[in-house]
């Protein structure tokens, strides 16, 4: 066990270390943090009219969902002003944190990074109408002076319209829009930082007011960095008669969340994040930019369709960790407190378990962690890693052989377990059974390291 600790701390945690620190993740992971304010009022929005509308609706009480409309709208607008865009939030808050890491204008940077993203959306809508009858040589020319087109193919005539100024809510500016957000906002706000740090810039007197010289001094770099863009998406779509939009989402996106829903992709996920915070290192923190651009996204996926009465298009997203995977915090440490609060013998166990069943209820574990400590402890770490794992694997079977809905709101990661898990899954009771399962598993994993533990003496440490 020693050998093994020794070489993971040798070659092992200085990658992690490296990662975890490194700039430009940590502005990814800081911005998916950023959009939480409208994240989770989406999300609060969602839940309100799960059942205010749609549980009542499928028991027959029409009546009360229209005595609800009002609030059911109101949850609707903040839907849209949240959710539904969140892609266009998630733009400027990335262009804000990459301004800082770059330690330029933060505020200049999210706006670069919101242009940039919009650059790339669809800006029209187009409709084509098949006629049952031909249309006469002046309705024609009518429909034609109008901007549309008349076309005829097999006797059956058709009419072509379009306008300009439509945005895609559904298919560009939600979680299917976060990868061209992400791809484009690192794109145009690093080079914008770079401009502005050769100070390629321009300069006004020190009489002008802080405000007007900042906007002054980003015109150049925000120019550049802005037709830097527009050229890449002009020469894709001249070239390929597609938007980048949609093929980043097709062709980068949609592969990469499709392959982190395989069962090998989600233990990998749970086994690097417990290895990391047995070593101290804060694993879900590192593990960030991962969980966020790939499981946030399905996230937000399912989310839309969720509020849109559409299909839930992905089974294990972000929320599924939170609600199944690790109950209490990482490792499934409410677990081991109860164990240890049941089991342990130990004055320093029982003390440090008192203090910590509190914070645990609502998935606060770092004074288990440190206190008892875990962290570093030879003895806990098979369970500290294996629990969550069997958890993991337990809820992903369950997920996916349709015994318990897909999380489709995203819960606030205090929220207490056994009422995390059925809010996550829009109110499906089954999800209060799969965590009890999840807590009893997680149980027999710990209670034999926490008796185990009992024989060992207090005074020469776990570390010995």
């Amino acid at each position: 066990m020693n050998g093994l600790m020794n070489w993971m701390e040798k070659y092992i945690l200085p990658t992690a270390t490296k990662i975890g620190s490194q700039k430009h993740l940590v502005a990814l992971r800081d911005a998916f943090i950023a959009t939480m304010p409208a994240t989770m009022a989406g999300a609060i929005a969602t839940l309100l009219n799960a059942f205010l509308r749609d549980f009542p609706r499928d028991w027959g009480y029409d009546g009360f969902v229209e005595a609800m409309a009002p609030i059911i709208g109101i949850n609707g607008l903040v839907w849209t002003g949240t959710l539904a865009i969140m892609a266009v939030i998630f733009s400027m808050t990335l262009g804000s944190n990459l301004a800082k890491a770059y330690d330029v204008d933060r505020l200049s940077g999210s706006v670069v990074s919101l242009a940039a993203f919009f650059m790339g959306l669809t800006d029209s809508a187009q409709a084509v109408l098949t006629l049952p009858k031909t249309l006469g040589k002046d309705a024609v020319a009518i429909i034609t002076e109008a901007g549309g087109t008349v076309a005829v193919d097999k006797g059956v005539q058709t009419i072509t319209t379009g306008a300009w100024g439509y945005f895609n809510f559904g298919k560009h500016m939600g979680g299917s829009g976060l990868f061209t957000a992400i791809i484009f906002g690192f794109i145009a706000t690093i080079l914008f930082a770079k401009l502005m740090q050769k100070n390629i810039i321009i300069k006004m007197p020190d009489s002008v007011p802080p405000a007007v010289s900042k906007a002054f001094a980003a015109i150049i770099p925000a120019a550049v960095a802005l037709y830097t863009v527009g050229i890449i998406n002009y020469t894709f779509t001249r070239v390929t008669g597609q938007r980048m939009i949609d093929w980043i989402t097709e062709t980068i996106q949609a592969p990469m969340i499709n392959l982190s829903q395989g069962f090998g992709a989600v233990l990998l996920i749970v086994f690097m994040v417990h290895l990391l915070w047995f070593f101290g290192i804060h694993g879900t923190n590192v593990m960030s930019p991962i969980l966020q651009t790939l499981y946030g996204t399905a996230m937000t996926e399912n989310t839309n369709a969720f509020q849109t009465g559409q299909k839930i298009p992905y089974k294990w997203v972000a929320g599924s960790f939170e609600a199944f995977v690790w109950p209490g915090g990482a490792g499934v440490t409410l677990v081991l407190i109860i164990s240890v609060l049941l089991l342990s013998k130990r004055a320093d166990y029982l003390t440090v378990g008192k203090l910590s069943i509190g914070p645990g209820i609502f998935n606060i574990n770092e004074p288990v962690m440190f206190g008892m400590p875990v962290v570093l402890n030879p003895l806990f770490m098979i369970p500290f890693i294996l629990a969550p794992m069997a958890t993991a694997a337990i809820a992903y079977a369950a997920t996916f052989a349709g015994l318990v809905k897909p999380v489709v709101v995203n819960v606030i990661w205090v929220m207490p377990t056994i009422i995390s898990g059925f809010l996550a899954t829009g109110g499906d009771w089954r999800a209060i059974v799969l965590t009890l399962i999840n807590l009893a598993v997680a149980f027999v994993i710990w209670a034999p390291f926490i008796i185990a533990a009992n024989k060992m003496d207090p005074s020469l440490g776990e570390n010995d």
